[in-house]
């Protein structure tokens, strides 16, 4: 591993190894936070770290508990819960264990994590959290109402908490993604009923949003600037939530 930066905040980013994760680890380190990334994959988390200002990585599964338990050892500044799964399924269909990997993986986990930071956020009276939500989430999305569900959850976490936590300086937020440009959508796309063709023809700005531009929304977040911006779901979808 490399030797942590001098830096005045540290940041977790979950599910960091590719996709919407690796980018938002990537621009937060090249701003000068001392970044930890975590994710599943050994060897994606190693060159990541080799080939970028990225501090630290932790191979952690979020749903083992001694996994989470041993990334909650460190204290954290900055949490972005980025770590999620995706299923596309009619509800009649929908297995028992994928509702238990959604629920425990795209809620559990989060508020898990945030339960651990908040304590260390207190005492520096001073933290934000940002959550990856999903603009289906926002409108629905029709056979992935699992999915739907649980993120719509983290909306209704983070009005709650922004409440919560408001007079310690600490700022809750969530980002709402519509398509992204990752390996991860283009799986969704492939177990869908429709075409990638198709997918981008109901997008109004007919595009896939690119990683960075939720990446760079994240920075302002967690910048001084936007220390007035808590209890915000942000659609940042290319217009899908608009009709």
């Amino acid at each position: 591993m490399k030797k942590i930066n001098n830096c005045e905040k540290k940041v977790l980013v979950t599910g960091a190894s590719r996709g919407i994760g690796k980018s938002i680890a990537t621009v937060l380190a090249d701003e000068g936070y001392c970044v930890y990334v975590c994710a599943r994959n050994k060897e994606q988390l190693q060159h990541l770290t080799e080939n970028t200002k990225i501090s630290e990585y932790i191979v952690c599964d979020l749903l083992n508990n001694d996994d989470l338990s041993a990334l909650l050892s460190h204290s954290f500044d900055i949490l972005i819960n980025n770590a999620g799964d995706y299923v596309y399924s009619s509800v009649e269909n929908t297995t028992d264990n994928s509702i238990k990997r959604l629920l425990t993986l795209n809620v559990e986990a989060p508020y898990r994590l945030i339960r651990g930071v908040v304590p260390y956020m207190k005492k520096q009276q001073w933290g934000r959290i940002v959550n990856i939500g999903s603009i289906s989430g926002v409108v629905g999305e029709a056979n992935a109402s699992l999915y739907s569900m649980t993120k719509a959850s983290l909306n209704g976490l983070t009005k709650a908490l922004a409440l919560e936590l408001a007079q310690y300086g600490i700022t809750v937020n969530t980002i709402n993604p519509g398509w992204v440009d990752t390996e991860l959508a283009q799986e969704a796309v492939e177990d869908s009923d429709f075409s990638y063709q198709e997918e981008i023809d109901m997008i109004p700005q007919r595009r896939f949003i690119r990683p960075e531009e939720i990446a760079h929304l994240v920075k302002y977040m967690v910048s001084e600037e936007a220390k007035g911006m808590t209890g915000q779901s942000v659609s940042l979808c290319a217009g899908l939530s608009v009709g």
